[in-house]
């Protein structure tokens, strides 16, 4: 008998350390579907790295996950959630930031109830109402507050040349870009919209000095804006250019010499290499060592993202519905800044201008945009 209560007792307690143990015996399927080909595949690689580098760092859980290629194509996107769905119960998905890649992934992600970690700047995306998508850089709606501000207020410019994308993200950018800059009492001299297929940027910019611009307003991705400002240098244009955080990349700057760079500017939500904090020093480090390049914003903000996540399961949430009701009420300080939900999944509300002083491929913070929303 007494040896029978032992066992009851020794049951007993091992249940209630079971029940009080934190979830590290728990596994979580976190894949990551990003492009790492195609067209968005600078941007893509480097989120794809963040999303890693914060799973290769959890100890609190096990992570499952597996990198899917969208290939840049919405298709490839849409092909990609439905493998990783069928390979198991997803609790959340580090998903791509090209913004039609996510448009296409939304309703799947909204049928199997499965959150999104994206860093898409596309504005649409969190209007639609789909409360499974969580965006974790600011998107236009607070980036092109700041990129407005500084080319009219902070440099004093009336007469701006957009340049943009005829991208999805490009359309959006456009949109917020002309919307702020009215408010701010300044009209564009110049629109124009440029595919991925334009090379030669030389009758873009002939035109902008044509229409009398005094400042280029660039909202394009990394390879075309490196192409850009190029051939803005070479033909001598002398004219600012503040452009948006493609611009910021290290893989962007590093397409272009110091020299070239000089009188550029560029919107983001961080810029990792510029450090600023310890947090940002030691995530930079850790990036480095262990994918041998400099992180970017597009990196970082996918690793908050995951970190939060990662904090929600921590806390409780181990289901994929779970990490999605976490992620609606929670705040969180994250490395680039300090996240919460604003109702639509909007989670990042603070934005930086960097500038670039002609002798180096590293930018500079002038001026930095916190809480632009208010949420905080």
């Amino acid at each position: 008998m007494k040896r029978t209560h032992r066992l009851l007792g020794a049951a007993a307690v091992y249940a209630l350390a079971g029940a009080a143990a934190p979830a590290t015996a728990q596994e979580i399927n976190v894949p990551v579907i990003v492009p790492v080909t195609g067209i968005l595949a600078i941007e893509g690689k480097a989120q794809r790295n963040g999303a890693l580098l914060a799973i290769r760092q959890a100890t609190e859980v096990k992570i499952k996950h597996k990198v899917i290629d969208t290939g840049s194509k919405p298709v490839g996107a849409v092909n990609a959630l439905e493998k990783a769905l069928s390979d198991g119960k997803v609790t959340a998905v580090a998903a791509s930031l090209f913004g039609p890649e996510m448009l296409a992934m939304m309703p799947i992600a909204k049928e199997a109830k499965v959150p999104l970690l994206t860093i898409s700047g596309t504005a649409k995306i969190t209007e639609l109402g789909n409360p499974y998508v969580f965006r974790f850089f600011p998107g236009d709606a607070i980036t092109k507050v700041a990129h407005a501000s500084y080319v009219a207020k902070t440099l004093g410019k009336k007469k701006p040349a957009i340049i943009y994308q005829t991208t999805a993200y490009g359309q959006s950018g456009r949109k917020h870009l002309v919307a702020n800059l009215k408010k701010l009492g300044v009209t564009p001299v110049m629109e124009e919209a440029l595919s991925f297929a334009v090379k030669d940027m030389l009758p873009v910019l002939s035109k902008a000095k044509k229409a009398g611009a005094d400042v280029l307003v660039v909202h394009l991705h990394s390879g075309p804006t490196a192409l850009l400002i190029k051939q803005a240098a070479a033909m001598g244009l002398n004219l600012p250019i503040v452009a948006g955080s493609a611009m910021h990349q290290p893989t962007t700057a590093a397409l272009l010499k110091p020299k070239e760079l000089a009188g550029v500017c560029a919107e983001s939500g961080s810029s990792p290499v510029s450090g600023g904090s310890a947090a940002m020093n030691a995530f930079t480090a850790a990036y480095k060592k262990m994918f041998g390049s400099a992180p970017d914003a597009f990196a970082l903000g996918a690793y908050d993202a995951v970190k939060m996540a990662l904090k929600a399961v921590k806390g409780g949430a181990g289901s994929a519905e779970g990490v999605r009701a976490a992620l609606s009420k929670m705040t969180y300080k994250g490395v680039a800044m300090t996240y919460k939900s604003d109702g639509k999944g909007n989670m990042a509300h603070s934005a930086v201008i960097m500038c670039y002083d002609g002798n180096s491929r590293v930018p500079k913070i002038v001026k930095r945009y916190a809480n632009v929303s208010g949420v905080l």
